[in-house]
């Protein structure tokens, strides 16, 4: 039996779900689905900085464009290590273009 808590909405619900993926302690259908997806493939998405030369800043932030599954997230963050830009760098800007095969890019999230 896998327990969970629901991150979908605000009332974080306390999950359980047996090996079928029934689940109970459920406020509304939405704890279901999450908890079902979250045990079958679980899934996020990261944020993170990479370096920047000729900014008021010396860091980026950057995010994968979508959710990633988490068996990917270590080496999703070392994709960033030796990544440095150079301003100006607009939102939206593909830092990395496919994020271990994925086909999901690391991309700015503010223009510097």
């Amino acid at each position: 039996m896998a327990e969970l808590i629901c991150i979908v909405c605000p009332k974080s619900c306390h999950l359980r779900a047996d090996n079928d993926l029934n689940v109970t302690g459920h406020g509304c259908e939405r704890g279901v689905s999450y908890a079902q997806k979250e045990l079958q493939d679980a899934v996020r998405t990261l944020t993170s900085t990479v370096r920047i030369n000729g900014a008021a800043l010396r860091r980026c932030p950057v995010k994968t464009r979508s959710a990633i599954p988490m068996r990917h997230i270590f080496e999703a963050m070392r994709l960033l290590d030796d990544v440095q830009l150079t301003a100006p760098v607009t939102e939206g800007l593909t830092v990395v273009d496919d994020i271990c095969g994925t086909g999901i890019p690391w991309v700015t999230t503010r223009d510097m």
